[in-house]
């Protein structure tokens, strides 16, 4: 694109630069440009801008590499995890150089394929090749299709189109945490909510959130316009578990927060990139062991229960800042807004309709949901949003509530409730656990059931206002700066650390159908 020395801008045409400026884009994406074009940059007239911001990269899109390694023997693990912090790492750094380089992409429409595609898949190419060392070195086998996964796709702004998936208004039927949509696929917009507005001065400039990554209006739905849930519970068997178990261990007032994650990402400082609530375990973090946690204190009130229970931060994006805003896996990462701590959080083991549970093996790892829907679709989406008073109405997992005045939002989780038998963790984090039957509620293939962890989190919140598609005190959970802070986002992280019986005893009373805490 070549120079315009016409440095004065209209008004309007600055209206319609920081429209174009503020697309956010579904797909993984990463954020184009910075939220507010500034009038002063010389040597571009508005109407090269403006097509500029029509025209150039609006999103990256790069494979998830870890969902794809379900066999990396043990003594490659570590090495395996610190490979793909990496490539999130590496993601997040294309993202900060997208989302600064907007003069240089507006003066070279090759500028994000030269400078910032190409050389991401050399690095991704290069992490991936050291994965698949790691898993050779010890006598594992390595997919080498997955080298093709080095590779991240572009999309511009007017490749995308507005709206998000229709799935009953946004709405994801999901029983007993299981995904039901054609394999979690979201047909037509694979699992992505994407906002294209045009590059027109009517068109509002924060569309993307406070931080211009989202959320966006799309990502919101009036909960008294929710269809009422109906899909039917497993009807329970003679041998079912009715009892429960519930642990209090707080909402996190003492603010233990952190932006890592051990079990995806063992000693990476910031492997999360964004910021996790802590309760339960009140020494965990990326460089947390076994020994380490058995040995740390809990905020439960069973100081028995040493288990972590951690999941990300909900912020509302009401224009203040808090104390991360300068920080990684903070502002630096598009996490901004002011960090809300749950009224409420009620965690409960819960038995199963179909047989007896056995009791969760000291150090299982569990994560529900999937932090990057926007990357892999909703196979493994878990998310359950809704608002008090209204939880008979279908549970969210593409959008978020607005509540009306008086009533609260709720944020709940179901774990996954059958086991191997064997393994407390699995290389992808997940084949090691699964969901039992929605229909039946039978564990399948071998596995076991174990008391099913559930947690359900309220937060007072104002509600969010759309006006002329533009979101006013949003609020959502924290993610990877690429995910877009989509709903179907949220995930839940557990690690089963017990002492004095303490996991036989919870199998028990849910055995037996009695209410224990």
């Amino acid at each position: 694109m070549g120079r315009n020395t016409r440095k004065r801008r209209t008004p309007l045409a600055t209206k319609a630069i920081a429209a174009s400026a503020a697309l956010v884009l579904g797909g993984g994406g990463l954020l184009w440009a910075q939220m507010n074009a500034s009038a002063h940059e010389s040597n571009n007239s508005a109407q090269n801008y403006t097509k500029a911001a029509a025209a150039t990269v609006a999103t990256i899109s790069c494979p998830d590499v870890g969902q794809k390694l379900t066999n990396v023997p043990w003594k490659a693990r570590q090495g395996v995890a610190m490979e793909l912090a990496k490539l999130d790492k590496q993601i997040t750094e294309a993202y900060a150089r997208l989302a600064s380089t907007r003069q240089a992409q507006a003066n070279d429409a090759n500028f994000v394929q030269n400078a910032i595609v190409a050389p991401l898949k050399e690095k991704r190419a290069a992490t991936i090749d050291r994965i698949r060392i790691d898993i050779t070195r010890v006598g594992g086998q390595f997919d080498s299709s997955l080298a093709q996964l080095a590779a991240c796709t572009t999309q511009t702004a007017n490749q995308t189109t507005a709206g998000g998936g229709n799935n009953n208004g946004g709405q994801n039927n999901n029983n007993g945490g299981q995904n039901n949509n054609n394999g979690g696929q979201n047909n037509g917009n694979n699992g992505q909510a994407t906002a294209a507005p045009s590059a027109s001065a009517s068109a509002p400039a924060n569309i993307g959130g406070q931080a211009g990554n989202g959320p966006v209006a799309a990502d919101f739905v009036d909960i008294t316009k929710v269809a009422p849930n109906v899909l039917a519970k497993p009807q329970k068997q003679r041998t079912a578990s009715t009892g429960s178990f519930t642990t209090r261990c707080g909402v996190n007032a003492n603010k233990n927060h952190n932006t890592d994650n051990v079990i995806v990402a063992p000693g990476v400082a910031n492997g999360a990139h964004h910021l996790h609530d802590y309760v339960g375990n009140q020494k965990v973090n990326a460089f947390a062991t076994n020994d380490s946690m058995l040995a740390a204190p809990s905020s439960c009130q069973n100081q028995s229960d040493l288990s972590s229970y951690y999941w990300p931060v909900v912020r509302v994006q009401n224009g203040t800042q808090d104390f991360d805003q300068n920080a990684d896996g903070g502002g630096k990462e598009g996490n901004v807004g002011k960090i809300l701590t749950p009224q409420s959080a009620e965690i409960k083991y819960v038995g199963s309709p179909a047989s007896k549970v056995v009791a969760m093996p000291q150090f299982l790892r569990i994560i529900t949901g999937d932090a990057k829907t926007t990357t892999n679709g909703l196979a493994n989406a878990n998310a359950h949003w809704s608002c008090t008073g209204f939880e008979n109405k279908v549970q969210l997992t593409e959008q978020y509530p607005i509540c009306p005045r008086g009533s609260n939002v709720v944020r709940t989780f179901a774990f996954q409730s059958c086991w191997d038998g064997v393994n407390i963790d699995s290389a992808n984090h997940r084949t090691h656990v699964a969901f039992a039957d929605p229909a039946s509620g039978v564990c399948g293939n071998g596995f076991k059931a174990i008391p099913q962890l559930t947690m359900r989190l309220v937060y007072k919140i104002t509600p969010p206002t759309v006006q002329n598609g533009q979101v006013k005190n949003a609020y959502a959970v924290d993610g990877f700066p690429e995910q877009l802070h989509k709903p179907s986002t949220d995930h839940d992280d557990f690690i089963s650390v017990t002492k004095n019986n303490l996991a036989a005893k919870i199998a028990n009373c849910v055995n037996s159908g009695r209410k224990c805490q």
